[in-house]
């Protein structure tokens, strides 16, 4: 790529959001907005080779980009009545300079609402994440359907059933109000993490291809700590991904099988990524209003400050995982905080609260993984054994019953070396 084609599309990438965001509230009409907006691109790569970049990347491109649109409106009102001009813009923002217009509120709010239509609660979280990387990030349906290993036209469908069940919705297109915009920014908070953990659990081909997704998150997360600087559970968000994507170097060998925590490489571990986070979740913290992503950083915080595995605080990250499952009870936060027990305090403590989530997840591959390595620590084989059995048996990949085996081979042989 060109110099000039690289400032460019760095400069295209960046304010896409913004644009996007603002041509959705003129036009009230996803593939208008994107369409107009890929129009302004077409221009701006014509244009600002010549003549340098404008004062404002994004204002330039919402103002090309509208009157594109309307041109191709009107070109079409020959046969078409023109629908009433309230129905496709705003008359405030014509009449105030598109530079000044561009305040923080209006900013905040136009992407803020885009994000929130790409995470609607109508759509299943597959096609929310499609559309997310679509819309907001600007990946092409190509990188798309090479992340989620599916072809071209399958994904493009996907994201067009997306785009219809929105516009069936008639999401409401006006300024939020304070309850309303705290609603969309916890959605969209959880959109942000399902498209990192798209990306963050996959091992194997699927890894590969879908390695990028999270660094989008992470792009999106910023996006969002620029928006509101002053919320914590959004430095909370960040703090999280960049702490646990520090660790991506290590979390897998060279044939794609997953190395536990406490093999990992730590001179791996991505010290900038580690520094930035630290820096987040201890600015969070001072805000004095705990949610559950600061409480998930924090965990891994104390993982990123430890040294050597042997010197993980074990004890705060059972004390954080109790305070996060008041906040969020789920059998799943139970069964991490029993893992966290069980290094604490011992494998008897942690069963003894593991028991009691069979029956809600009877078909989690992990429960049964973690039952399996408690029953073998305190000597029961066979039980643990039934309990791997069963782990494998559930697991979603190669990579996942790999680490049940490998965790088996482990814990085997120390077990014997105890009774030898």
């Amino acid at each position: 790529m060109s110099d000039d084609l690289a400032w460019i599309d760095a400069a295209l990438t960046s304010a896409r959001p913004q644009a996007v965001g603002a041509l959705l509230r003129y036009f009230r009409d996803l593939d208008t907005a994107e369409e107009a907006f890929q129009e302004a691109c077409l221009r701006a790569l014509r244009s600002w080779p010549q003549k340098g970049p404008p004062r404002d990347a994004a204002a330039w491109l919402i103002m090309v980009g509208r009157n594109a649109a309307l041109d191709g409106v009107r070109k079409t009102s020959r046969q078409t009545q023109l629908p009433p001009e309230d129905a496709i813009s705003d008359t405030d923002d014509v009449e105030t300079p598109m530079a000044e217009r561009l305040d923080g509120q209006n900013y905040r709010d136009d992407i803020l609402r885009l994000m929130f239509i790409c995470c609607h609660p109508e759509l299943p979280a597959t096609q929310q994440i499609a559309l997310a990387l679509r819309i907001v990030c600007g990946l092409s349906v190509k990188q798309i359907a090479r992340a989620f290993l599916v072809s071209e036209a399958a994904m493009e469908q996907r994201i067009t059933r997306a785009k219809a069940r929105i516009a069936k919705a008639e999401t409401p297109f006006e300024t939020p109000g304070p309850v309303e915009r705290s609603e969309r920014l916890a959605a969209v908070m959880a959109m942000v993490y399902l498209v990192f953990n798209e990306g963050y659990t996959a091992a194997g081909e699927a890894g590969e291809a879908r390695a990028a997704l999270a660094d989008e998150a992470i792009r999106l997360a910023r996006l969002l700590l620029r928006l509101f600087q002053t919320e914590p559970e959004i430095m909370g968000l960040a703090a999280m991904l960049l702490l646990k994507h520090s660790r991506a170097r290590a979390r897998f060998d060279a044939e794609g099988a997953a190395i536990l925590l406490e093999d990992q490489d730590r001179s791996r571990w991505n010290r900038e990524l580690i520094a930035e986070g630290l820096a987040l979740i201890d600015k969070a913290m001072r805000h004095n209003r705990p949610g559950p992503y600061q409480v998930q950083a924090a965990i891994d915080a104390l993982h990123a400050r430890a040294p050597r595995f042997a010197d993980t605080d074990w004890a705060g990250i059972e004390a954080l995982y109790a305070a996060l499952e008041r906040m969020t009870p789920s059998p799943v936060i139970t069964l991490n905080r029993a893992v966290a027990t069980g290094k604490a305090r011992g494998p008897a403590e942690a069963l003894a609260m593991v028991e009691p989530l069979g029956e809600a997840l009877d078909g989690y591959f992990y429960f049964h993984g973690t039952r399996g390595a408690l029953l073998l620590q305190l000597g029961r084989d066979s039980e643990a054994r039934q309990a791997f059995d069963r782990a494998i048996a559930l697991a979603n990949t190669a990579a996942e019953a790999a680490h049940i085996r490998g965790q088996i081979d482990r814990l085997t042989q120390d077990a014997k070396a105890k009774v030898s």
